[in-house]
C-alpha cells in the first residue's frame, strides 16, 4: 500500500497525475465538493457567528469513504484540489472530515497547488507544499452562506407574492435584471429615420465610393436628413455643385500600430469561444476542463494540454513566454518576434488567485500535432487558446490608413478612407472577434487608388439611402459575460453557472442565440428591483464581491461582513412579506373590455404561468381564464390577441356519441374525448388542429395505455408496466427496476417485491400513476430554497435528497448507514488557517 495519498477533484485528473507520481503514491478523486450545508432552515446560524452545519453530499459518500479508507494506510496526505477558492474549500472539508474520523493523528497533511497538469508542474508543486489557506476558505464559506441566506429567505417571498416554486439568487438576480432591462429598452425603442449620402467615383485605375462629410458648410451629422424629400434636395444640390467631378482637397496617410490582445482569462475565453466557435459558456468550460485534466497524446501518454481555466490573470510565467517565443520563431520567423516579451497587467487584486493566463502547457505542441487525439470541440478550443497565446507574444500589426477628402464646390465635401496592412504581425495568427460591426470595419482591407491634392475625379453618381435606427441588441452569451465582468458581478468561475441557472429556471430563453426573458423572469426581476432594490443593484453586488475578495486576501473578517449584510436584509424581507400587494407582483395589466360581457380583460402571471382573465374576483360570476400561447407575453399582448385565447376549449366534432375537444391545461395543450386526455405534439396548434388529427392522438394514447400493463398481482398494488424506457415495476408510489436478464412477464410477486425493495424510488413528485397531476401537499415556505454556487450541488436538489433517502431506505438501514458512514452534521467554527 503506497504511503502517500494525494487527493484531487476529478477522476480524469487523478488518472493523469497517478502516472506522473508513480507507485509511491495513491491518487484519489473527491468528485468535486464532498460536503454542503444541510438542506434545511438553520444551516447557517446568524445568531451564533454564522456557524454552518454541513453534511456529506449523498452522491459523494462512497468517494469520501474511499478517501478515508486509503488515509488509514497512508503516512502522508496531500490535498491537490483546484487552485481557487472552491478548490481550497474542498481541501478544507476533506481535512475536517478526516479529522472528525480521527484519521489525521500521526499523519502529515499538506496542500499542493499547480495550474497545469504536466510532469514539471506536478514535481514543482510537490516540492512546495503549504497549509490550507484559511483566508480563501473563509471567502468561499462567506459566499456560500450569503447565497444560502438569500435563497432561504427571499425565495419564499417570491412564492407568496409572485408564483410558487420560484427562487432568487444573490448573483443571478442582478444578471437577470440586466437581461430584463435590455428587453424593456428594446420594447420602448422608437426607430428614427435617417438618410446617408454616398458618391460613386470613377477613378481611371479603380472605382471607389466616398461618404458625405460636409453639407452646406456644416459637418454632416446622422440626423441632418430625416426624410426622402430633404435627401433628394441634398442630392440635387451636390450634383449641381460638383459639376460631374469631385476635387481632391486633402490626402492624409497615417501609419499606426495595433497591439495584440492579452492571453485568455476565463471571461475572454468564454466570449471568444461564443463569438468564433458558437460555444455556450458551459460548453466552453466543459471542453476546457478536459483539455486541462489530460488527454492521451500518442507516445507522450496522458498530458494536460492547457493551464487552469478558471483565472482572471493575464500573467505568463517566464518558462511559458520562452516557449511561446521559440514557437513563434519556428512557425513565423525571427521577424515576427519582438525584441523583448510583451507584458500584460492583470486587473485582479487577488494575487493569490491570479495564477497564470489560460495558455497551452507547451507552445511547441501546435494544434495540428494534437488534433487527431482530440474530439472536434477539444481541437477547436485548443487551437483558439494556442493561437491567442502565440499572438500575444508577437509584434504589433502595422497598418496604413489613407484618408482622402474630396470637394464638391466650396461648401460641400465627401471623404473616403482605406486601411491596408503593411506588416500583419500578430494578425497573421489571430484577430479578436467583435460583437457588432462598425462603419470603420468597412475600411479595413480597402485600398484606395493613388491620388494627389487638386486632382479631379470623375463623379459617376450620388446615391441616397434610407435607414432606421435599431434598438440595442439582446445579450448574447459573449456580450452578457462581458457586461457581467464590466459591472463586477460574479467572478470568472461563476459566469457559466449564472447563465445556466437562469436557463434552468426558465427565467430566460435563448432565441437565435440571444437571451430573451420569460414572463416569469420579468416578474421576478421587476419584483426584486422594485422591493429589494439594493440587493439587485449592480454597484452593491460588485462591492460585495470586492469585499469577498478582501476576505480572500486576509484584509477583512468574514463574520462582520456577513453581519452587515444580514441585519438590513432580514428586516427588509420581513417588511415586504407583509406589505407587498400580490397583484402588483404578478405584473397585472388591464388590456380593455370584453365586447360580449362588458367585463375587463387583464393579463398577469398566474399559478401555472402567464394568463388572461375576463372579469374580476369581486364579480358575482367567477372570472374566466385562458393561458397565453408560448410565443406571447403579458407585457406585449394586445386586446385582440387576448380575446382569441378564449376560443378554447374548442369542440372539433364527435366520435360516436362523445364530443372531441381541445384545450390548454396546466401541462400544455391537449385533446379530449370522454375521460381520455392526449397531449398535443409540438407541431400541433390547439387553435387550428382538426378532428382527424385529434382522434389519431387520442387513439394512440389509448393504444399505449392498453399495452402498458404487462402483469398484475392479486392482492398487491405492484404491476409490471411498459414505460418510455422499457419495462419497470410500480405500485403507484414507488417505481422499481427490472434486472436485464429477467423476462418481465415471468416475474413472480415475491421477485417483484424483492426488486422494489432493492431499487424502488418515489414516483415523480406531483404525478399520479396514470400521469394525472395530483395536488402537492402544503409545504412550509422556508423549507425549499434554491441557491446555486459554482461547482456546488444546487440546494434545490439537496432539498429533494432527504425525502428521497427516507423513501428508499428502511429506518434501520438508514440509521446503520448513518452511524457507519456519514459525517455527522455539525456547527462549523470559522476555518482554521491550516489543516
Amino acid at each position: 500500500m503506497p504511503k502517500n495519498l494525494l487527493i484531487v477533484e476529478s477522476p480524469a485528473k487523478a488518472k493523469t497525475i497517478n502516472k506522473y507520481l508513480g507507485k509511491d503514491f495513491h491518487v484519489l478523486a473527491s468528485y468535486g465538493h464532498v460536503r454542503d450545508l444541510v438542506p434545511k432552515e438553520g444551516a447557517v446560524d446568524p445568531d451564533n457567528g454564522f456557524a454552518m452545519k454541513y453534511e456529506v453530499i449523498e452522491r459523494n459518500e462512497k468517494h469520501v469513504d474511499a478517501i478515508a479508507k486509503a488515509a488509514k494506510g497512508a503516512e502522508h496526505l496531500f490535498l491537490a484540489t483546484d487552485p481557487d477558492r472552491e478548490g481550497e474549500a474542498i481541501s478544507w472539508h476533506i481535512a475536517e472530515i478526516l479529522r472528525e474520523r480521527g484519521l489525521l493523528k500521526d499523519r502529515s497533511l499538506e496542500r499542493v497547488v499547480f495550474s497545469e497538469i504536466t510532469p514539471r508542474a506536478i514535481k514543482e508543486a510537490m516540492a512546495k507544499p503549504r497549509s490550507v489557506s484559511g483566508d480563501l476558505v473563509n471567502a468561499q464559506q462567506a459566499r456560500r452562506a450569503l447565497d444560502y441566506l438569500v435563497g432561504f429567505n427571499l425565495s419564499p417571498v417570491l412564492w407568496r407574492k409572485v408564483q410558487r416554486g420560484l427562487s432568487a439568487g444573490r448573483v443571478q438576480s442582478p444578471a437577470l435584471r440586466m437581461i430584463v432591462e435590455r428587453e424593456e429598452e428594446i420594447e420602448a425603442f422608437v426607430p428614427r429615420e435617417y438618410w446617408t449620402v454616398e458618391a460613386a467615383l470613377a477613378h481611371p485605375s479603380q472605382p471607389f465610393s466616398a461618404r458625405l462629410l460636409k453639407l452646406a458648410g456644416k459637418k454632416f451629422e446622422q440626423f441632418d436628413l430625416t426624410n426622402a424629400r430633404d435627401a433628394e434636395a441634398a442630392r440635387e444640390r451636390l450634383l449641381a455643385r460638383a459639376g460631374g467631378k469631385l476635387v481632391v482637397s486633402e490626402v492624409v496617410s497615417k501609419e499606426r500600430k495595433r497591439r495584440p490582445s492579452p492571453p485568455f482569462i476565463t471571461s475572454t475565453l468564454q466570449q471568444e469561444a461564443a463569438r468564433k466557435l458558437g460555444f455556450s459558456t458551459s460548453r466552453t468550460m466543459r471542453v476546457a476542463q478536459k483539455l486541462y485534466e489530460g488527454v492521451t497524446i500518442g507516445d507522450e501518454g496522458t498530458v494536460g494540454l492547457i493551464s487552469y481555466m478558471r483565472t482572471d490573470s493575464t500573467h505568463l510565467s517566464q518558462e511559458a513566454v520562452a516557449e511561446l517565443r521559440q514557437a513563434i520563431v519556428r512557425d513565423f520567423g525571427e521577424h515576427a518576434l519582438p525584441p523583448t516579451a510583451n507584458e500584460y497587467k492583470t486587473k485582479s487584486k487577488n494575487a493569490q488567485e491570479a495564477h497564470e493566463a489560460i495558455r497551452p502547457t507547451s507552445a511547441l505542441r501546435a494544434p495540428k500535432s494534437v488534433a487527431a487525439f482530440l474530439d472536434p470541440d477539444g481541437a477547436r478550443l485548443y487551437e483558439l487558446i494556442w493561437k491567442r497565446a502565440i499572438a500575444c507574444q508577437m509584434i504589433p500589426a502595422t497598418l496604413n490608413t489613407v484618408t482622402v477628402d474630396l470637394a464638391a464646390g466650396p461648401d460641400d465635401a465627401f471623404r473616403a478612407s482605406g486601411t491596408t496592412v503593411v506588416d500583419p504581425g500578430f494578425l497573421a495568427v489571430y484577430e479578436e472577434g467583435k460583437d457588432a460591426k462598425s462603419a470603420d470595419d468597412d475600411d479595413e482591407g480597402r485600398k484606395l487608388p493613388a491620388m494627389r491634392q487638386g486632382e479631379a475625379i470623375p463623379l459617376s453618381s450620388i446615391l441616397t439611402d434610407q435607414h432606421f435606427t435599431e434598438p440595442p441588441p439582446r445579450f448574447s452569451e459573449a456580450s452578457l459575460v462581458k457586461a457581467l465582468e464590466e459591472y463586477g458581478i460574479g467572478r470568472p468561475s461563476t459566469y457559466a453557472s449564472i447563465i445556466q441557472t437562469l436557463l434552468n429556471r426558465e427565467y430566460v430563453l435563448l432565441d437565435a442565440r440571444r437571451f430573451r426573458p420569460t414572463d416569469v423572469g420579468r416578474a421576478v426581476a421587476k419584483f426584486l428591483s422594485g422591493h429589494f432594490t439594493q440587493y439587485v443593484d449592480y454597484d452593491f453586488t460588485a462591492k460585495l464581491e470586492d469585499e469577498l475578495d478582501a476576505v480572500s486576501r486576509g484584509e477583512e473578517d468574514w463574520v462582520p461582513l456577513m453581519a452587515r449584510f444580514w441585519k438590513p436584509f432580514k428586516a427588509l424581507v420581513e417588511d415586504k412579506s407583509e406589505s407587498v400587494d400580490r397583484s402588483e407582483a404578478t405584473g397585472e395589466r388591464v388590456l380593455g373590455t370584453d365586447p360580449k360581457s362588458g367585463k375587463p380583460i387583464s393579463v398577469r402571471l398566474g399559478r401555472y404561468g402567464p394568463m388572461a382573465q375576463i372579469g374580476t374576483k369581486d364579480d358575482e360570476e367567477k372570472p374566466t381564464f385562458a393561458s397565453l400561447r408560448p410565443t406571447q407575453s403579458i407585457h406585449t399582448i394586445t386586446l385582440e390577441d387576448a380575446l382569441q385565447l378564449f376560443r378554447l376549449p374548442r369542440t372539433l366534432g364527435k366520435d360516436g356519441e362523445e364530443d372531441v375537444t381541445v384545450g390548454v391545461g396546466r401541462f400544455g395543450p391537449f385533446a379530449k374525448r370522454g375521460a381520455t386526455y392526449a397531449s398535443l405534439a409540438k407541431e400541433d396548434d390547439p387553435y387550428t388542429i382538426e378532428l382527424d388529427r385529434a382522434l389519431f392522438l387520442i387513439r394512440q394514447k389509448e393504444e399505449i395505455a392498453a399495452n402498458r400493463i404487462i402483469k398484475s398481482f392479486d392482492g398487491s398494488k405492484i404491476q409490471v408496466l411498459n414505460g418510455r424506457f422499457g419495462p419497470y415495476l410500480s405500485d403507484g408510489e414507488m417505481n422499481g427496476k427490472i434486472p436485464k436478464d429477467r423476462e418481465p412477464a415471468s416475474i413472480t410477486l415475491a421477485e417483484a417485491q424483492e426488486f422494489m425493495a432493492a431499487t424502488g424510488k418515489p414516483v415523480r413528485k406531483g404525478w399520479g400513476r396514470k400521469g394525472v397531476a395530483k395536488k402537492a401537499p402544503a409545504k412550509k415556505a422556508t423549507k425549499a430554497p434554491t441557491v446555486t454556487v459554482a461547482k456546488q450541488a444546487p440546494a434545490k436538489k439537496a432539498v429533494k435528497k432527504a425525502a428521497k433517502k427516507a423513501a428508499k431506505k428502511t429506518p434501520a438501514k438508514k440509521a446503520a448507514k448513518k452511524a457507519a458512514k456519514k459525517t455527522p452534521a455539525k456547527k462549523a467554527a470559522p476555518p482554521r488557517a491550516s489543516a
